[in-house]
C-alpha cells in the first residue's frame, strides 16, 4: 500500500526526471536553432528568397515540357531545387564528368596532359566541333580537352573517352556518390541511344560534381574558357562562370559555377520532353538571370547596392 508520503516522494521524483528530460530537449533544440540560425537568412532576405523561389518556379511551370533544377548557395549551403533527383539525359553536359576524370587521372600519374596524340580518323564523328573537318592533326591531351569544352567537339570527346576509359569515368562518378551520373555511350552514337544507353544524370548530382570540381583549379580554369551557353546569356559579360551546356532534340541542359561578387553559386537546369527547344533555352536563360539577380542582392549588406 502506497501512503500519502510515499506518493508525494514518487511524484516529486517523477517531476524531477520530467524536468531534466524537458531541459535536455530544450538545450538540444536551442543548439539546433543556433546552428540553423548561423546559416539562415534574415527576415527581409527570407522574403527576397521566397520571391525568388516563386519566380523560378513560375518560369519552369510555363515551359511546355519538364524542367528540373538545383541551385546551391556556396556561402550558406542553401539549396533551391525542383525535380533535383530526377534522371535526365545530359547531352554534352556529361563532358563535366570527363573533365573531372581527366584531371584526376593526371593527378594520379595515369596520363600526361602534354602527351601528344595523332587523331585516329575512326573516332571522327559529326555534330559540333572542328576535328571532323580536319585530317590527322597531332594534339596534346590538354588540347583535345580544350576543344571538347570550348567547342563541345564530339570527336575530341570520343578521343578522351577512349583514353580515360568509359567504365572508369562512370565508376569514378559512383565513387563520389553520384549514383545517377552515367556515361554509357560515345558522342553521336545514335544506335546506343536508341537502345536506351543514354548519358544521364540529375540536377543534384551535377551540382555536387561542380562543387567537388571547384577544388580543382585546373579543371575550373578549363571550364571558364569562352563558350556559348544559355547560362552565360543570363549573366553580365564580366561575370566569370565555369560551365558546360548540352543539347539534344527535346533536351536542353546548362550547368555551371557562377562567381557572383560576394555570393558565388552553382546552377544546374535540365529540361526534357520539350515541345519547343527554343522555349527550353529561354527558360534556362531566364532562370540564370533570375538567379544572378537574387544572389547579387542577397549577398549585399542589408540590401544596399
Amino acid at each position: 500500500m502506497i501512503t500519502t508520503t510515499k506518493f508525494a516522494k514518487i511524484a516529486k521524483f517523477a517531476k524531477q526526471v520530467l524536468y531534466k528530460a524537458t531541459f535536455a530537449v530544450f538545450v538540444a533544440f536551442a543548439t539546433f536553432v543556433v546552428m540553423v540560425d548561423g546559416q539562415s537568412l534574415s527576415p527581409t532576405a527570407t522574403e527576397l528568397r521566397s520571391k525568388f523561389d516563386h519566380r523560378i518556379a513560375d518560369i519552369a511551370a510555363h515551359v511546355d515540357g519538364v524542367v528540373g533544377y538545383s541551385i546551391l548557395d556556396l556561402t550558406s549551403g542553401d539549396r533551391i531545387e525542383h525535380l533535383e533527383k530526377a534522371v535526365f539525359a545530359t547531352a554534352s553536359t556529361i563532358k563535366l564528368a570527363i573533365v573531372y576524370e581527366l584531371f584526376k587521372q593526371a593527378e594520379e600519374g595515369k596520363i600526361r596532359l602534354d602527351e601528344m596524340m595523332p587523331l585516329d580518323r575512326s573516332k571522327a564523328v559529326g555534330g559540333t566541333g572542328v576535328l571532323q573537318q580536319m585530317g590527322t592533326p597531332t594534339l596534346s591531351v590538354r588540347d583535345y580537352a580544350t576543344l571538347m569544352v570550348m567547342l563541345s567537339d564530339n570527336t575530341a570527346t570520343n578521343v578522351l573517352i577512349d583514353k580515360l576509359g568509359m567504365a572508369q569515368i562512370t565508376s569514378r562518378m559512383q565513387s563520389l556518390g553520384l549514383q545517377t551520373t552515367k556515361l554509357r555511350r560515345h558522342m553521336m552514337d545514335t544506335a546506343a541511344a536508341r537502345r536506351g544507353d543514354e548519358n544521364v544524370s540529375s540536377p543534384a548530382d551535377i551540382v555536387r560534381l561542380l562543387e567537388i570540381m571547384n577544388k580543382t583549379p585546373d579543371a575550373i580554369a578549363l571550364l571558364k574558357k569562352s563558350k556559348e551557353s544559355r547560362l552565360r546569356r543570363g549573366l553580365p559579360e564580366d561575370v566569370e562562370t565555369a560551365d558546360k551546356p548540352g543539347e539534344l532534340d527535346g533536351v536542353r541542359v546548362d550547368a555551371g559555377i557562377v562567381f557572383a561578387k560576394n555570393r558565388p553559386y552553382i546552377l544546374c537546369v535540365m529540361t526534357a520532353y520539350l515541345k519547343s527547344d527554343a522555349e527550353g533555352e529561354r527558360a534556362i536563360e531566364d532562370i540564370s538571370r533570375a538567379s544572378y539577380e537574387y544572389f547579387t542582392r542577397v549577398g549585399s549588406q542589408f540590401g544596399r547596392r
